[in-house]
């Protein structure tokens, strides 16, 4: 096993003070802070050139997490989630206990339980949702790799990880759903 703990009690030093931190994620590299935390998302916003009525990606490490930051989920998307062969991103209604400022206008948020080990294991350290959005100014392309990060979004956050910036392998985004409240799903990116 790789040995990433100097990056998770680095990572937890800088979420619990309201700072970013650039990191691999399930997907893409993300750059992230305490999603409860309404400073360290504004921050995120500043450092993407981002207008802030675009709601972000929230990463949780168990369907329980989702069960405290949604009001009245519908259990059956866990299901369609056990069934998904990619990582999976589910915008759900009624968010509860985030940052005002990266939940839509309609109250809605997007999450997605991040089967990632490095994720993993700092989402359950940390004990509360982090913020994952993609490491690129807004409107310029995804970085498939840590490489291909600009040096501006570097330069920007608080913690850059070590854990897998060598990482050659193009990653990608999840895939986006909206869960309809008939139980069935409407896929927003594939």
């Amino acid at each position: 096993m790789v040995d990433f703990n100097n990056d998770i009690e680095q990572c937890l030093k800088v979420l619990r003070g309201g700072g970013l931190i650039l990191y691999p994620t399930d997907t893409v590299w993300g750059i992230g802070c305490d999603a409860t935390n309404e400073k360290a998302a504004e921050r995120i916003y500043k450092l993407k050139k981002r207008l802030d009525n675009k709601a972000m990606i929230v990463l949780v490490a168990e369907e329980r997490d989702v069960l405290q930051h949604i009001a009245n989920p519908d259990l059956r998307v866990f299901d369609y989630l056990e069934q998904a062969t990619k990582p999976t991103t589910v915008v759900y209604k009624g968010a509860i206990g985030l940052a005002e400022n990266i939940v839509g206008k309609d109250g809605s948020i997007a999450i997605r339980i991040c089967q990632d080990d490095f994720c993993r294991h700092l989402l359950k350290r940390f004990r509360k949702p982090i913020v994952s959005t993609s490491a690129n100014i807004s409107g310029k392309p995804v970085p498939a790799t840590f490489s291909g990060i600009d040096i501006e979004i570097k330069i920007g956050v608080d913690y850059i990880v070590n854990y897998r910036q060598d990482d050659a392998i193009p990653a990608e985004p999840s895939s986006v759903i909206k869960w309809n409240k008939d139980g069935t799903a409407t896929v927003l990116r594939p």
